[in-house]
């Protein structure tokens, strides 16, 4: 098909097993498990391994020598481009929405490992300069003789979503291979979008009958549904695919982001607990722990039906626990 056409770079470790969770699917009545794309090992892991493969397929054939690339603070994604572009000899250049730290801990300890120049932005400004400021280390390259190359925010792009039609394909080959039906739902948290558009094409090729649930992370001026559809129909035509999706195609679950995006929520919190204690699964608070907090939710109202066959896609994001060890320690005596 026309995906094995576009250039890719192996990167990930792949594939990544799929995970059954008896102790959680006992406790919400849902039969409950993990694509573990935490293990997906380079950089760290995470889902942003699969569409770097992609965009830095497409950067190496350009003759690319700066990435630029943006993120939160704990910015997964941010991390791995770094990495990525290490790996393929490129100065890599993160402008992260932050304030300079005190002290530089998780992510952005492994963003300074990896010698990436951060350029911080105040929160409160990030999404009026960013772009220009990505474009401002575009141009300061190109004065420099060199060749830039921007990725937007979580890789989220047509190109960037064939990572996750990818990912779609490599779970229906696992699943087939040891006889399992495809699960009725899928799940992921939703940030940028482009991991939710992936998964959404390549359910309408191999799992038409899965129906993809993101759980979003974060708020943002277009609607989600809407700017996903976008992203999908774009990534569709990339594929020479007929298939076209709307908004209503499409469900996102607003009411697990919390105080807002990076910012540890309760739920979030507790489900990083609970899961901790049930499976042995770390998860994190910007991205995971709040997905997991609205699938116990929706399985324990009933809004993901009793015995349903759910698949949690764990996006990584680790490191980014550590800076957060005094919200997730509120419990320990002192």
């Amino acid at each position: 098909m026309k995906l094995d056409e576009l250039p890719r770079l192996s990167l990930g470790f792949l594939p990544t097993p799929v995970e059954d969770l008896p102790r959680l699917s006992g406790e919400l009545g849902v039969s409950l498990s993990v694509k573990r794309d935490d293990f997906t090992g380079f950089g760290g892991g995470g889902n942003k391994v699969r569409k770097l493969e992609f965009l830095m397929a497409d950067a190496v054939a350009r003759g690319v020598q700066v990435v630029i690339t943006t993120g939160g603070q704990q910015s997964n994604h941010a991390r791995m481009t770094a990495a990525a572009a290490r790996k393929f000899g490129m100065k890599p250049i993160l402008v992260l929405r932050g304030n300079r730290p005190d002290a530089w801990q998780g992510n952005l300890l492994l963003d300074h490992i990896l010698g990436a120049e951060v350029d911080f932005l105040d929160p409160d400004a990030y999404f009026e300069q960013i772009n220009p400021r990505m474009q401002a280390h575009a141009d300061a390259a190109e004065a420099r003789g060199e060749t830039p190359y921007i990725i937007p925010l979580g890789g989220a792009s047509a190109l960037g979503a064939m990572g996750y039609v990818n990912a779609i394909r490599e779970l229906s080959e696992q699943y087939a291979a040891t006889g399992r039906k495809a699960p009725d739902y899928i799940c992921a948290p939703v940030g940028s979008g482009g991991t939710l558009a992936g998964m959404v094409v390549g359910c309408s090729i191999w799992w038409p009958g899965t129906r993809v649930l993101g759980i979003a992370v974060t708020g943002t001026a277009v609607p989600f549904a809407e700017r996903i559809a976008v992203m999908a129909n774009d990534a569709a035509e990339l594929l020479e695919l007929e298939q076209r999706f709307t908004p209503e195609d499409l469900r996102i679950e607003n009411d697990y982001v919390g105080p807002g995006y990076s910012i540890p929520s309760e739920q979030g919190n507790a489900a990083i607990l609970r899961t901790g204690h049930a499976e042995g699964v770390l998860l994190d608070p910007v991205y995971t722990g709040k997905a997991m907090a609205g699938i116990i939710d929706l399985a324990q109202r009933g809004a993901i039906e009793q015995g349903s066959d759910v698949l949690f896609v764990h996006c990584g994001g680790t490191p980014a626990l550590f800076p957060f060890n005094e919200q997730l320690t509120a419990d320990v005596s002192a």
